[in-house]
């Protein structure tokens, strides 16, 4: 299949393949099952970031985020590696039932180390990586690691060969528990070093990648705020008309910022992006928090016991948005103003 380029044309096709994929949600098995099958149909060749399409890209990972969470873990992971390794020169088409991740947490405790191995661009790695999304699911995964220089760099690494051991450590939340973020060990396994030193964090894609999680976010909220517009349009009360006036005032602005990110990403990629990401990640996360209160109180109990989608939705969305690093994001941003780096308030 050719990449996902026409943008409402190809949501729909998208939105169909979901509703007619039969999977249990909550369950990593049936998750993995999934994300194979949206590889398998070609819904991952998405339009790369900041070659003219950003935004469809976006909105395809909304339409898999407002599916199921867990799912868009996986599926924003593999198409945020076939990304880097795009930009990165190392551009690669998956073979036949192959599904990567990136693995680029750095937790003090869990940090991989690489030596060089004979061949050019071969090295060996050792350690714990933390936080490996799909790690039993997936096949291949790019991962952070640190050289005998302690330079950062990437690496791609074969999961299925000795040397890797996935475990069931690491991941107690009920939250995005299907997602299976646990911690792997290598030792001694063969990997390939993609790109210099630094280069996957001083590269421009690294805050488009950022905007895509905010896509995904938002995506879930937006999934959420149809359950109170539809409940809405059944038995209309005052509160609840107040509640969902409320929620579309926040994913307005919300969607709003994402498509103006977008825009500007498209115009100048080589641009530092990381004030637009910062922004985009910032409201998606006030927004979703917004939502989340907005609809429980207007739906009460009932959907989040007996509706497994919006269950999921309201279970999987607050532990997802801590991937943000809140405060310290604002704080960040808040020093790009002060330095004159990232515009003015004007309209």
């Amino acid at each position: 299949m050719q990449p996902l380029t026409g943008g409402a044309a190809s949501e729909s096709i998208l939105e169909s393949f979901l509703r007619d994929l039969r999977f249990e949600r909550g369950s990593s098995t049936d998750t993995a099952r999934a994300l194979h099958a949206l590889i398998d149909g070609g819904f991952d060749r998405l339009p790369l970031p900041g070659h003219g399409a950003t935004l469809e890209r976006w909105q395809i990972l909304a339409a898999v985020a407002a599916c199921d969470l867990a799912l868009v873990k996986l599926f924003e992971g593999h198409t945020d590696a076939l990304a880097i390794m795009a930009e990165l020169g190392e551009a690669h088409v998956p073979e036949r039932g192959q599904a990567w991740g990136v693995w680029a947490a750095e937790p003090p405790t869990a940090r991989l180390a690489a030596s060089a191995a004979s061949n050019a661009n071969s090295i060996t790695l050792h350690g714990t990586k933390a936080w490996c999304s799909g790690a039993a699911s997936i096949t291949h995964a790019l991962v952070t690691a640190w050289n005998e220089k302690d330079e950062p760099i990437l690496a791609a690494v074969d999961l299925h060969q000795p040397g890797v051991r996935i475990t069931r450590d690491g991941w107690m939340a009920v939250g995005m528990a299907a997602s299976a973020s646990v911690d792997v060990h290598f030792d001694h396994a063969r990997a390939i070093s993609i790109g210099a030193p630094r280069a996957y964090l001083e590269r421009a894609g690294f805050w488009h990648g950022g905007g895509g999680i905010a896509a995904c976010w938002f995506g879930a909220a937006a999934a959420i705020g149809e359950f109170v517009k539809r409940d809405a349009g059944r038995r209309a009360d005052p509160y609840k008309l107040a509640h969902l006036g409320a929620i579309d005032t926040a994913l307005s602005g919300t969607a709003s910022l994402l498509r103006e990110a977008a825009a500007r990403i498209d115009r100048e990629p080589q641009s530092d992006a990381m004030p637009d990401a910062f922004r985009v990640r910032l409201a998606a996360e006030r927004s979703a928090v917004a939502v989340i209160e907005r609809a429980g109180r207007a739906l009460g109990a009932a959907p989040l016991c007996r509706d497994r989608h919006f269950a999921s939705l309201m279970a999987d969305l607050p532990v997802f948005i801590r991937q943000s690093h809140a405060e310290r994001d604002e704080a960040a941003l808040a020093e790009r103003l002060i330095n004159g780096e990232c515009g003015t308030w004007n309209l």
